[in-house]
């Protein structure tokens, strides 16, 4: 998922030193070639246990940076025949491989409760914490995380946008919300949002390292959006008069919140050659990739006008 918090795109800015470069090193008759060469493919592992609903997993592998992406390659990403199990600490339940047909001669597959175990069933509980065990290709990857109790927003409202790009409609609006921050550290939110019929997207994260304790007003809340197609940022971060909006608003652990904090400075450093390099943060063990993620979480729904 990409995240862009920037209502004017700075990167083109940016980018601009770098076309002077390429137009000189253009005249250079000598050409280099590279051969970055190529990595054997990583387990990625996108988990979720949310308060009062089930656990999933969706297991694949990396795909090569250079490589072609299509839904004929996000299906061949998809690692078959894992066996799991997750564990509260009173309560094991083992989970079982699942396939979704997608309409488009394609199949989305998740591992989730195996229904055919009496009594092999869980629900996500708020302060508990989970482990998540996968066995797959004779490699064992572990994590453990907790749904923390949620703090929620004090309010929310709309008002018109604190900034604008060039291409933002003029009947735009931005949500703001405020947040008093409870007086122990630690606290860390992860927020979605959902317009209309829409599914929902991830959008913003927080850290109360700097505020502990404080109340913050104005917070932006930035519409999430599918970054996977071409869209204007200018206008998809913001919301319309009529839309009906959900806010999903989870409380993380500090694991969950590392994990979504770099890759969101990651998604976001894409395109701009002046960015430093940054590792995502994972919560998995034995090198595997991805998240297993505990959501405290509590909803919204307001009508935009």
């Amino acid at each position: 998922m990409r995240y862009i918090f920037f209502p004017i795109n700075v990167r083109h800015l940016l980018l601009l030193p770098v076309f002077a470069v390429l137009l000189f090193l253009a005249s250079c008759e000598k050409q280099v070639h590279i051969d970055l060469g190529t990595s054997a493919p990583q387990v990625v592992v996108q988990g979720i246990i949310e308060n009062n609903a089930p656990p999933y997993v969706i297991l694949n592998s990396t795909i090569g940076f250079f490589a072609s992406v299509d839904l004929s390659t996000l299906q061949n990403s998809f690692l078959h025949g894992a066996t799991m199990q997750i564990s509260d600490g009173t309560k094991t339940i083992f989970l079982k491989e699942y396939a979704l047909d997608t309409g488009q001669s394609n199949k989305f597959y998740f591992y989730a409760a195996d229904t055919a175990i009496p009594g092999n069933n869980m629900v996500g509980v708020l302060g508990k914490t989970y482990t998540l065990t996968i066995n797959y290709n004779n490699q064992t990857y572990s994590a453990v995380t907790k749904i923390p109790y949620p703090k929620g927003l004090d309010t929310l409202w709309f008002g018109q946008p604190v900034f604008k790009g060039k291409t933002t409609p003029a009947n735009a609006l931005e949500l703001f919300g405020n947040y008093t921050d409870p007086d122990t550290p630690g606290n860390y939110v992860k927020y979605f949002t959902k317009r209309n019929n829409d599914i929902f997207y991830p959008a913003g994260v927080f850290s109360d390292e700097l505020v502990n304790g404080k109340k913050i007003s104005n917070i932006d809340l930035f519409a999430g959006y599918n970054d996977s197609i071409n869209v204007n940022v200018d206008s998809v971060i913001y919301f319309y008069p009529g839309d009906s909006v959900t806010v999903k608003w989870s409380e993380i652990d500090k694991g969950v919140y590392n994990f979504w904090n770099t890759y969101q400075f990651s998604v976001q450093s894409i395109g701009n050659p002046f960015a430093t390099p940054i590792n995502i943060k994972s919560n998995i063990s034995n090198g595997g990739l991805g998240v297993w993620a505990g959501y405290g979480t509590l909803y919204y729904t307001a009508v935009a006008h």
